[in-house]
């Protein structure tokens, strides 16, 4: 049995990514604190290992008594995702996104918590302008979401000049997938990407029919391409992140993809052969902003702390969902 004494907060520890790290960390025997507002993450994931204190970054008395305890690093999951909604709502997408952080930042420097592991995303980068993309690719987001991350991104770099803070931000592309062992139940609330989406339709969860935005794309069957990478592997690049900043007196910011890519249509395909469920669809306009392919290369993590893609073939990603989804 692992046995560290590093105490760890995990900030949206009871969401999607974030439990998987927080179980992570506890396979590992880290002494784990989860700070939620669970207003989009659910009670049912936060591990019985960890100490749940329920609160909102938003609030900065709630933050200032969350950090009377000492922490040797925070992950920093907590955000507005939707990017659609985020061009129609920026001021509340600003507000949650980089004021909540700044709070965060407000209150590692005042406690002297210097190591901070952001959960960011691909699309600080935009449309590609050439693949697969890596961290050199420019960054030019279409959207507020995207740009809240960015902005953040270079608060870190505003922080650690200036106070000193460690930092790495993880860019990662579409994360899927469940915990292999089955030990995260709760599901995505008003699931927005594919994947959920379509285990929703195998299901029955989703009346009738899913939607698939445009079939008109220059790619082999025409329907977008997308990288997916398997939330157990971000768990675990996480985890070497945060070893790797206790370790360096450095700041890393990185791709977290597989480098592969599937179609709109493959995954429909895939999914009924996995599932043994018809998953009927209907081609309808495509979005604004969406790329015909958007793949990736995380060289920079495999050279870095020696991390890879172990879970991420797109079977055990969608074996693993079907797993919670049919129960």
């Amino acid at each position: 049995m692992f046995n560290n004494n590093k105490s760890i907060l995990v900030i949206g520890g009871a969401g999607y990514i974030g439990s998987h790290v927080v179980l992570g960390l506890c396979d590992k025997g880290y002494d784990v604190t989860i700070f939620d507002n669970l207003s989009t993450g659910n009670e049912i994931n936060v591990d019985s290992r960890a100490q749940f204190i329920k609160g909102d970054i938003l609030n900065s008395d709630e933050l200032n008594i969350l950090f009377n305890q000492s922490y040797d690093a925070v992950f920093h999951f907590a955000a507005l995702k939707a990017a659609g909604e985020s061009m129609l709502k920026p001021g509340k997408y600003a507000i949650a996104n980089i004021t909540g952080t700044i709070n965060i930042l407000n209150q590692m420097v005042e406690s002297d918590v210097q190591i901070i592991v952001f959960s960011s995303t691909a699309a600080v980068y935009g449309m590609p302008e050439y693949l697969p993309v890596d961290e050199n690719h420019p960054l030019n987001p279409i959207n507020f979401y995207g740009f809240t991350k960015l902005e953040i991104e270079r608060l870190l770099h505003w922080f650690s000049d200036l106070k000193g803070i460690r930092f790495a931000a993880l860019r990662y592309f579409n994360a899927a997938g469940y915990d292999l062992q089955g030990r995260i139940k709760g599901l995505e609330q008003n699931p927005a990407n594919l994947l959920p989406i379509v285990m929703e339709v195998a299901t029955g969860g989703i009346n009738g029919s899913m939607q698939v935005f445009g079939d008109d794309y220059d790619t082999p069957d025409g329907t977008g391409i997308r990288d997916y990478i398997h939330v157990s592997d971000l768990a675990v690049a996480h985890i070497k992140v945060m070893d790797y900043l206790m370790h360096k007196k450095a700041n890393l910011t990185i791709n977290l993809a597989t480098g592969y890519g599937f179609s709109v249509l493959d995954i429909i395909n895939m999914a009924k052969a996995v599932t043994g469920h018809e998953i009927p669809y209907e081609i309808v306009d495509r979005r604004p902003g969406d790329s015909a392919e958007l793949v990736a290369v995380s060289k920079l993590a495999q050279e870095m702390f020696n991390w890879k893609c172990e879970y991420s073939d797109i079977e055990t990603i969608l074996e693993s969902m079907w797993n919670v989804y049919r129960e």
